[in-house]
């Protein structure tokens, strides 16, 4: 992390102007689909790789409150870049929990991010069984050969597989009392195959390409994590409000760049019929509030939940439940801005069909809307 960039207000400064470049270069990214390699080599540069990465290891260590904000710049540059960004800090995030991470393999993984660039995320989602929030125990296999893992399966939507240097793979144990675990896997391993998958609507540079894991030989202490199998999937509730923030905040930051085009061009726009801004339109102004309206309980919501995390208060639902809501906050501002923008909002000479499309695919991640509001109602009537 730069020493210079030492509080909130220049940790947002610093990625603001990154956004601001990488927006330069997003219709590019979202025309290929190709991954932005140079958005990360130039967030590498800037020190906020590791941003959240344990400071007991060279990382900046800094919480959520910090992640969230800084997430929600760079989606509103570049939405792809945000997610994986967002994936990336939660990884980093994790390795300052004992029951997650080996101090000594957490440890050499920031020295490496330190020096290179070093991308992390899991890899949990299976074509056949979806995301493992569903309750489903994954198909992917880790059995003991001659002292160290053997990891066979196939995963999906593998968000930024092209840049990932690591996937923390979810796999079963081939034991007499089988055992979940999450295996640090180096992407560049023999075995590894990659198959070109990602052809979405939206979010087209996260590149979530699958990975066959083919008799992958990963070292003993690279297992992450352990529960009894028999029991279900059981996740931490710290690192899944982590996870529910910062891909909220990405969304966020989506909205907020739809935002900012149909707020300058319902300033600018003077139809010859009209004779003035489009801006001076009573039933304009009323969606640019409804508009804003959103983006504040959003940023508000996101903060404070944030910031009970940072200050290790009980959680419950509220996590899962705000990022619920900020995504569909995010998915109603790019369709009122659309709405308003009219021929020139969906034309892909403007960004605002591209934040459209980013939104929507904010829906798509595990667990999705109606599962957060059936735990919701357990929470309530249970």
């Amino acid at each position: 992390m730069n020493t210079h960039v030492t509080d909130l207000p220049s940790l947002l400064g610093t990625a603001r102007v990154l956004a601001e470049s990488f927006a330069e270069t997003a219709a590019h990214y979202d025309a290929t689909g190709a991954f932005p390699f140079a958005n990360f080599q130039a967030l590498f540069d800037s020190g906020l790789l590791t941003l959240t990465a344990p400071k007991a290891y060279g990382g900046a260590g800094r919480g959520l409150v910090d992640a969230q904000a800084v997430i929600s710049e760079i989606a509103r540059g570049e939405a792809s870049t945000g997610l994986v960004l967002a994936m990336n800090y939660f990884q980093n995030a994790n390795m300052a929990r004992p029951t997650q991470w080996p101090s000594h393999v957490a440890a050499a993984v920031v020295r490496r991010s330190l020096e290179e660039v070093t991308l992390l995320n899991a890899a949990q989602a299976e074509p056949n069984i979806g995301s493992p929030s569903h309750g489903a125990l994954p198909e992917t296999r880790a059995r003991l050969v001659e002292g160290t893992w053997r990891i066979t399966g196939r995963k999906a939507y593998v968000t930024g597989q092209p840049g990932l240097a690591f996937a923390a793979v979810f796999a079963v144990t081939e034991e007499d009392d089988p055992r979940l675990s999450h295996f640090l896997v180096p992407l560049d391993a023999p075995g590894i195959r990659i198959i070109e998958t990602w052809n979405a609507t939206g979010m087209r540079a996260t590149a979530s390409h699958d990975i066959i894991f083919d008799n992958v030989a990963v070292p003993l202490d690279h297992r992450l994590d352990d529960q009894p199998a028999e029991g279900g999937v059981k996740r931490d509730e710290t690192s899944m409000a982590w996870a529910s923030i910062l891909i909220a905040s990405v969304y966020d930051g989506i909205a907020r760049s739809a935002r900012d085009w149909i707020v300058d061009f319902v300033k600018n726009r003077v139809p010859g019929s009209l004779g003035a801004p489009l801006a001076s339109v009573p039933r304009i102004r009323d969606a640019i509030g409804d508009i804003e309206v959103r983006l504040i309980t959003n940023a508000r919501l996101l903060r404070s939940v944030a910031e009970d995390v940072d200050a290790g208060l009980p959680l419950g639902p509220a996590p899962a439940s705000v990022r619920h809501v900020v995504i569909e906050n995010a998915f109603a501002v790019t369709s009122l801005a659309l709405e308003l923008g009219g021929n020139p909002g969906v034309s892909r000479a403007n960004p605002l069909e591209r934040h459209h499309r980013n939104a929507l695919t904010g829906r798509a991640h595990a667990p999705q809307g109606n599962l957060i509001r059936g735990i919701a109602a357990r929470a309530i009537l249970d």
